[in-house]
């Protein structure tokens, strides 16, 4: 059994990294024709940026199958005979920390080159390593209260029940609602904070646009992400009750109010079609089918990694092989969010103009440095969103047309580099 995952690993894996290789060949070819959508200077940038996030990964991809390959072969076995403890929950939650820890000083490396080098050196980061450092302490923080509690009932729910899978599905399912619904009203604050939305004629329109979509929340608020990034973004977060519009405060100085009600539309596009509902759904279906593989795992697996079967191991067994499953659903569940993007897309132009969509869209693209054109393979297997020139296309605009649109294309006043999720083409890599 350890040689056939070790197989689709490598196979997994191989594949990840073909996938970048192939994109970098792609946009270096690109970057020589005729730019669309952005000054040539521009258009150059974003393909050295998004060439040089490819390389990244490609180096990620590689150390994370040596990891990878070093946990299966005497990583589990190595971590079981340094922690041990007479009560099997308490092994197992402290088990589950020696590996997360691990895992992640072996990724601190790349997330620190990808935010401090690459982001820098773009003109992107604006976070400060004190501001870092205090968001990771907080986040360190809240996984070792809450996430101790919930690998110890986890942990309690293996070693329990003999169909502990669906259970546990049924907790883990739980827990990603609940941290939907907790998310903009108790963890984002910790990070940022939510100021309301002055009184005026922005807050006027959008109140009006919400109204005319049905949707009701708690409150429209501006998020000060520009002391850690210089992204735009928008989002309608939380469920039920916690629903609130969030706006970031280089998205409200940088579009004007037609351009951030087109935006705002799109986004209600996603709530009207009861997308966030969908993509719950689809969350499950991954998980369900993840709890059902992991929980019927022989014990002969655990045999030949050099370690006994706990619910420790058996946790951190999920989690090592949950990139492996979850890109196996990747492509079917980036075919369905870009549909879903397109939906929101007319909804968006119904509500807040075509042309006003289209002119964010257009701005955001160059302020975002984002190379327009990618690889079929990086389309197929990571984006959400449909590339842009496909979108613009979808709205009635070719990229002719819209570089001969003066409105549309006006970015003299352009200085943010990139965006968000409204824009945000890839999903992010497993």
């Amino acid at each position: 059994m350890l040689e056939v995952i070790l197989v689709l690993y490598s196979v997994y894996t191989a594949l990840r990294m073909y996938i970048s290789v192939m994109q970098i060949s792609y946009i270096n070819v690109e970057k020589q024709k005729s730019p669309v959508l952005m000054p040539a200077s521009k258009y150059k940038i974003a393909a050295e940026y998004a060439v040089a996030k490819e390389k990244l990964s490609v180096a990620e991809a590689f150390v994370d199958y040596v990891l990878f390959v070093w946990w299966v072969l005497m990583g589990f076995s190595w971590m079981a005979s340094w922690i041990q403890f007479q009560d099997g929950i308490l092994q197992s939650v402290f088990f589950l920390f020696g590996f997360v820890f691990i895992n992640y000083l072996v990724g601190l490396p790349f997330e620190l080159y990808q935010k401090f080098k690459i982001d820098e050196a773009f003109g992107f980061n604006q976070m400060t390593f004190k501001i870092y450092l205090a968001d990771t302490l907080k986040s360190a923080l809240m996984f070792f209260v809450f996430g101790g509690g919930f690998f110890a009932l986890l942990a309690w729910i293996i070693a329990s029940s003999t169909v502990w899978w669906l259970w546990g599905f049924v907790l883990v399912f739980a827990v990603a609602i609940l941290v939907n619904v907790l998310y903009p009203i108790v963890i984002a604050p910790l990070f940022n904070k939510f100021n309301p939305l002055e009184e005026g004629e922005l807050k006027d329109a959008i109140t009006a646009l919400m109204e005319q979509a049905g949707l009701k929340s708690n409150g429209i608020f501006v998020m000060d992400a520009s002391k850690r990034d210089s992204r735009l973004n928008a989002y309608f977060g939380g469920l039920g009750k916690s629903k609130r519009v969030v706006l970031f405060d280089t998205l409200v100085q940088k579009l004007n109010i037609k351009e951030l009600l087109a935006v705002l539309g799109h986004e209600l596009g996603h709530f009207s079609h009861g997308d966030i509902w969908k993509n719950i759904g689809l969350m499950g279906v991954l998980l369900f089918v993840s709890f059902y593989l992991f929980g019927h795992l022989p014990d002969t697996l655990f045999a030949q990694m050099g370690v006994a079967v706990f619910p420790g191991v058996e946790i951190a067994v999920m989690m090592l092989l949950l990139s492996l499953v979850s890109f196996m659903f990747t492509p079917f569940m980036s075919y369905v969010s870009r549909h879903n993007e397109y939906a929101a897309d007319a909804f968006g132009s119904q509500m807040g103009g075509r042309e006003n969509l289209v002119s964010a869209l257009l701005k955001l693209i160059t302020e975002n440095k984002s190379f327009p054109k990618s690889h079929p393979l990086v389309i197929f297997f990571y984006y959400t969103h449909p590339p842009v020139l496909e979108r613009l296309k979808e709205l009635g605009y070719d990229a002719t047309d819209v570089m001969a649109d003066k409105k549309a294309c006006d970015t003299k006043d352009v200085t943010v580099e990139r965006t968000g999720n409204f824009l945000d083409e890839e999903s992010e890599r497993s």
